[in-house]
Order: C-alpha cells, then structure tokens, then sequence
C-alpha cells in the first residue's frame, strides 16, 4: 500500500460522518463481518490480525469482540479515519490489544508474521494492475504460512448489460442511504477511472498471481465481492 492520494479526502469532517451516513445498509457490511468471522474461526486463539485500510475500524472491533484473545494492527492513511478507529477501540476496551499505524503498508515496522489480514474496500483505488498486484504481494510478505487474507472490493464487468442493471440498484442503495445526488454522481463518475472496477476473474487473476492460493469468493452484495485466501506456502 503505497503513497497514493486517494479520489476521496477523509477529512474530519467527513471522517465523523462516515459511519452514520451509510447507518441505513448497515446490515450489508454485518452480513460480510459474520462471514468473515466464519472463515477466521479457526485462526489460533491468540492469532494476530493486520487491517489494511482499517478505516473508522468497523471490522477489527467486530472481530476482536468475538475474539478476545486476538491482537490487530490497523494501517490507515487517513489521520482522522484512523482517530476515530483508536478512539472506537478504546470505548470499546479492546485498545490495549490493538496497535495503530498511520501511513500505509510500506512504512509499517517488521513484526512477527500475522495469521490473517483484512482489506475491505481498498484495492480497487490502485488503477494499475501492477499496483494492486504489489499492494497483495506485501499483504502477502507479512503473513504466515498458510495466512489468511480476507479482500472485497467493487467488482463487475463494466462492458456488460449486468453491470448496467446492477448499477442502477447500487444508485437506489446510495440514495436510500440519503447519500447527497450530487455525490451519487461523483462516486458513479469514479468507477472505471479513480475505482478501478475489474472483471471478477481479473481480480482472482491479481490476487492469485501475488502469493497467494486461487482465491475463494464467499460474499456478494450488488457491485461488492469479496473473498478469502491463503498465502501460498514458500517452498
């Protein structure tokens, strides 16, 4: 994850804002923070867990309220998405188990390999393919043999009549969200030029191609998929 100026600034304003603007779909991100607690169900009890991209860090506390023995470190770029991560964890009282980085992968400190790591809506910023398949491979470099990584972003074949239909709900979604219409069309106008929205088997392709084994998909939801695999054992 290296420097790269995002097509949205997370202000502090806006970074407040985040989690109660997108409150009404809020049963869509708990549907994939369930199935991402099935499939890490069997990382040891004391397992350690990287969130790239931790954003306001709704992903770390679900899994770190489950799981009460597990460590995490949240990177995230975004000073002031990543004060309201810390500040979630502390009132959650699951900070002393939590290390944050501001900045992005490629400055974060060695540590001891992770069992796991989450990236949620964050790959799909890196424009070239190149990009994205560096960014996996140091996902990659940080895990354990055999660790986990737990990766959804927005996918489709754009050329397609399905992408156009989905399209349409994902704009209802927005707009039953009470998401402003002008920014509806902002983010609309993003995808294919500052999202880089890919084809399904492009995105196994790069993911697969970074270290990793042919990655499964286990969640979808309109434009969003998402899906696990394990690093690929060195020989």
């Amino acid at each position: 994850m290296q420097n790269q100026e995002p097509s949205i600034v997370f202000d502090q304003e806006r970074a407040a804002s985040y989690d109660k603007r997108f409150a009404k779909i809020a049963p869509l991100r708990d549907a994939l923070h369930l199935l991402i607690r099935l499939v890490l169900s069997e990382l040891p009890a004391d397992a350690r867990v990287l969130c790239v991209g931790a954003g306001t860090g709704s992903e770390l506390i679900d899994l770190a309220q489950t799981f009460p023995r597990w460590q995490f470190t949240a990177v995230e770029p975004a000073a002031p998405m990543l004060d309201i991560c810390r500040q979630r964890a502390e009132e959650s009282g699951i900070a002393p188990r939590c290390t944050f980085h501001e900045g992005y992968l490629d400055s974060l400190p060695a540590s001891p390999s992770f069992d796991a790591a989450t990236c949620l809506l964050v790959s799909h910023f890196f424009a070239q393919k190149d990009e994205r398949r560096n960014f996996f491979s140091q996902i990659a470099s940080r895990l354990s043999p055999d660790g986990y990584l737990v990766s959804s972003d927005l996918v489709s074949d754009m050329s397609t009549s399905a992408y156009q239909s989905l399209r349409e709900v994902w704009i209802r979604m927005l707009r039953y969200s009470e998401v402003p219409a002008e920014e509806v069309e902002k983010f609309c106008a993003s995808y294919g030029r500052d999202v880089a929205v890919l084809p399904p088997i492009e995105v196994e392709s790069i993911i697969e191609s970074s270290g990793f084994d042919a990655p499964v998909l286990f969640f979808q939801t309109l434009l969003i998929r998402a899906w696990y695999a394990k690093r690929t054992p060195l020989t």
